[in-house]
């Protein structure tokens, strides 16, 4: 049973992180803008019935929940309370275990995987949010982000720039780092 231990405001005005008292997940995570995106993830469609939320990401000990500027975060706190207090991890849809690609050992690959997992990541966690590497062509990484991160202000302009800067720092000066 998982209850909440904290809850922390994130860069986005209109999301919250729930700091849970368990791991969720221990490998993934998983981001969620409809209950139809949500497709056999119970805790998420449970979730979404609650009338306001626009997205939900979760992994490690957190759920980030997005709400529609206009619904009051009382209208949501106490039924995503009562959710989570009734819901038995059991019923998640099981996690992949970490499948390395050819792509993702190749050695500027996981150099960039490295920063990202050390440096990067853990900042966006801290912040309801996660990172999600769509690809590297070149020098170009496509990047999306997850949680209260996807539709942060600051997300879009500021933190791109900085993830950037710390690649190129400890990586390779010709990498560009581009949402998509």
């Amino acid at each position: 049973m998982f209850h909440v231990v904290d809850v922390e405001l994130t860069p986005n005005p209109h999301a919250l992180k729930f700091v849970l008292n368990e791991k969720i997940l221990r490998f993934e995570s998983r981001q969620f803008t409809s209950v139809e995106q949500a497709g056999d993830d119970p805790l998420a469609k449970a979730i979404f019935e609650i009338p306001g939320i626009q997205s939900i990401f979760y992994m490690d000990r957190f759920i980030t929940i997005e709400k529609a500027p206009d619904t009051d975060w009382g209208m949501i706190q106490r039924p995503f309370v009562t959710i989570l207090a009734r819901f038995d991890k059991s019923q998640l849809p099981p996690e992949a275990e970490p499948v390395f690609s050819e792509e993702l050992s190749d050695s500027l690959m996981s150099s960039i995987n490295q920063v990202l997992n050390t440096k990067v990541r853990p900042a966006l966690a801290h912040d309801g949010g996660g990172l999600e590497v769509l690809g590297l062509t070149g020098f170009t990484l496509r990047v999306r982000y997850q949680g209260a991160c996807g539709s942060c202000p600051s997300a879009i302009n500021g933190t791109l720039h900085a993830i950037e800067s710390v690649l190129k720092r400890e990586v390779n000066p010709a990498i560009e780092v581009i949402t998509g």
